[in-house]
């Protein structure tokens, strides 16, 4: 009986002559050498045109937890599955693109895999793939292989139809060709692998062998009709070589091609991930010796940092970015997505003039890039958190916010008028009627001045202080503390604005003299612990004191009062509410990953199970106050608090609960000028608490 034979066997020698491995590896080491050089000048030439801020120390800072970290993002595709999972809040429906891509992706790696085994390796010497891999193992990857190629044609074919049938809106049309040329490149390597495998065995059949069809069913099934049209042995055999140095040629070629389109993030998405920033989403940088600096954020390439520039590289242009960025889904000018990918054209289009150190045509922040831009975002991170390439654009954005705040003084005149304020009274509020003095009368606690022994700072923060509406937040919360009978004070008139909004805007210098007073009130007090009702200075506190030499435990009050209640500590009377649905504070939540916590608060004092809108946890849509966007003037028909407004109406619930004073005051504004203020209220979860901590229910509102 005839033995089984193998399959995917390489050719023999080139033109009967030139042995196969100098043919192959002569082949490779030009087209290498055209795609190194390609990559050298068109990306890491450039790359490293950006500072160099923490490069070498990157690459020593946790090397494994960042291996775990890219092998999460790029080999297990975890941001694409993610929103395979989950339903898409606009249409209801689940984006499957993902998993094609998935599908592809882990596709090319099983290629990219067996072109080291059974074209490097195979055509150096015959038996390589055979004795590493074993007889078996080589039928198993052979089937794999060959499956692969008919998921992956089937996948570029709905791709296909995707891209030019019914393409989303977040797909770019400019790259079209591009994406044609990649389909194509693929599609003819999945065919010639087709070909080359079932040419093979169609030659072996004719020659009176047998390879069994479960080791590669569909070019099996392909020779089967290969050899039903009566092709000889001869013809099988050469077109089984020039398939096979077709998909060589392809491959390289694809290679070389690969610098000069967008599927570089081939390259640089895996270098984008590992050198993605460990720090919490919520951290900006700091400017590391502010008063030695000679200029200030970013107006031209050579201001970002190297990672800034790549992540113009790694950027996958899938859009996902601006279709989830509140600004652009209300109608602003704003794409995350076209922020990185202009740095990265403007780049690559006058490289000769930046490689030079000279002054481009255009001008970045201007003519590439315009400030409306830039003053659109709300630095409320959903453009990081649905990017599948770990491309990090708020810091990218601030970082020209400062150039236009520091270096040139252009900023919105409210913005401007805000930060007036914090250097001159040390807070952004406009018009209040309150002073901190008062804060300590109105609460009822004592200061630290008073008396420093206590167990907890209790920030009030700008906002819990000196708006009305938020006082009573701040009332409650001093209410559920005292209930605790914990040991807490406030800074009461020695308080002043932490910085958060001034580094958000733009202004470095102000973020880091106001951080300093605070963090020299931190010391005078010992201060250990701070319990803080807004998740802005809960953010700024947490994640960026230490860069000026401050640490401590720092808790957002929904974390604190939810351990209360857990404990026992707290101990509600009744049920406050009945129908209520919950907003994410974009800075507890996507900044600082606090989920739970609130809505344990809320579990624990409503009538009936919350009611989550299309659009929370991790998918929640900003309130449109963050980024300092609470002190720019917005347009009466573009309001990001009004789109928030109508996820709320749309969950029939009479209470919008939140746990943010900025997120307060913008559904606030939102349920009235949608006409709803007497179907929904907004209240913050401790003021729930603190009413179920009654026995009887507090008056109700007079109608105004």
């Amino acid at each position: 009986m005839q033995p089984a034979l193998s399959v995917l066997s390489p050719p023999g020698e080139l033109f009967g002559v030139i042995p196969l491995a100098v043919a192959v590896y002569v082949t490779a080491a030009v087209f290498f050498g055209l795609s190194g050089y390609a990559l050298y000048q068109r990306v890491f030439r450039l790359v490293l045109l950006g500072r160099k801020d923490g490069l070498r120390a990157m690459l020593l800072d946790r090397p494994l937890q960042r291996l775990l970290q890219m092998t999460v993002i790029v080999l297990g595709q975890k941001k694409v599955l993610q929103r395979v999972a989950r339903l898409d809040p606009k249409t209801g429906r689940r984006d499957i693109a993902g998993l094609g891509h998935a599908l592809i992706f882990w596709g090319f790696l099983l290629f990219f895999a067996s072109y080291l085994v059974f074209i490097f390796g195979d055509s150096a010497w015959r038996d390589f793939s055979s004795t590493i891999l074993s007889a078996p193992g080589k039928h198993v990857y052979s089937l794999i292989l060959d499956l692969a190629a008919g998921w992956i044609l089937l996948a570029l074919a709905w791709a296909a139809v995707r891209r030019w049938l019914a393409r989303p809106p977040r797909l770019s049309k400019l790259r079209s060709w591009d994406a044609a040329r990649i389909l194509m490149f693929i599609s003819s390597l999945m065919i010639t692998t087709l070909g080359y495998e079932s040419m093979d065995i169609a030659a072996q059949g004719v020659a009176g062998g047998e390879v069994p069809w479960r080791w590669a069913p569909i070019s099996w099934y392909l020779a089967q009709g290969w050899q039903a049209a009566g092709i000889s042995f001869g013809l099988a055999d050469m077109l089984h070589g020039l398939f096979w140095w077709a998909h060589l040629l392809i491959i390289l070629s694809f290679g070389v091609y690969i610098p000069f389109s967008k599927h570089l993030h081939m390259v640089a998405s895996p270098l984008n991930a590992f050198f993605h920033s460990l720090e919490p989403r919520g951290t900006l940088p700091a400017i590391e010796k502010l008063e030695e600096q000679e200029h200030f954020g970013a107006s031209r390439v050579q201001d970002f940092t190297w990672k800034q520039l790549l992540d113009g590289y790694a950027c996958a242009v899938c859009g996902r970015c601006t279709d989830n960025c509140p600004a652009h889904l209300t109608g602003k000018v704003l794409s995350p997505m076209d922020i990185v990918e202009k740095i990265k054209d403007n780049l690559v289009e006058e490289r000769s003039v930046h490689l030079a150190g000279g002054e481009p045509r255009h001008k970045l922040i201007g003519d590439v890039i315009t400030p409306e831009e830039l003053w659109a975002c709300t630095t409320c991170g959903a453009c990081m958190e649905e990017c599948p390439v770990a491309v990090q654009h708020v810091p990218t954005i601030v970082e020209m916010r400062r150039q236009l705040v520091m270096e040139r003084g252009e900023l919105p005149p409210t913005a401007e008028q805000a930060l007036r304020n914090i250097e001159q009274r040390g807070h952004p509020v406009k018009g209040t009627q309150y002073a901190r003095s008062q804060v300590a009368e109105r609460l009822q606690v004592k200061e630290l001045s008073e008396d420093g022994h206590v167990e907890v700072l209790y920030w009030v923060g700008c906002q819990g202080a000196l708006e009305e509406r938020n006082l009573k937040i701040s009332q409650a919360l001093a209410k559920v503390l005292k209930a605790a009978k914990i040991s807490f004070g406030i800074l009461g008139a020695e308080e002043t604005c932490n910085g958060d909004p001034a580094r958000r805007l733009g202004n470095e210098y102000l973020f880091q003299t106001q951080a300093k007073q605070v963090v020299e009130l931190f010391k005078k007090y010992q201060v250990k612990k701070i319990v803080t009702a807004c998740p802005h200075c809960f953010n700024t506190f947490r994640n960026e004191y230490a860069q000026l030499g401050w640490s401590g435990e720092v808790v957002h009050h929904s974390q604190f009062i939810a351990s209360l209640v857990r404990e026992g500590r707290v101990k509600p009377r009744r049920k406050s509410e009945r129908w209520v649905t919950f907003h994410d504070s974009c800075y507890l939540g996507r900044h600082n990953g606090v989920y739970e916590a609130p809505r344990e608060v809320l579990q624990a004092v409503v009538q009936e199970p919350l009611i989550e809108m299309r659009r929370s946890r991790n998918q929640g849509l900003c309130c449109g106050a963050g980024g300092g966007r609470m002190y720019i003037e917005e347009e009466p028909t573009q309001r990001v608090n009004w789109l928030r407004t109508d996820d709320v109406i749309a969950t029939q619930a009479e209470v919008v609960a939140t746990a943010c004073p900025f997120c307060v005051q913008m559904l606030e504004e939102g349920v009235r000028s949608k006409g709803v203020a007497e179907k929904v209220r907004v209240r913050d979860i401790v003021e729930i608490l603190a009413d179920a901590l009654d026995e009887e229910p507090a008056a109700p509102r007079a109608k105004s």
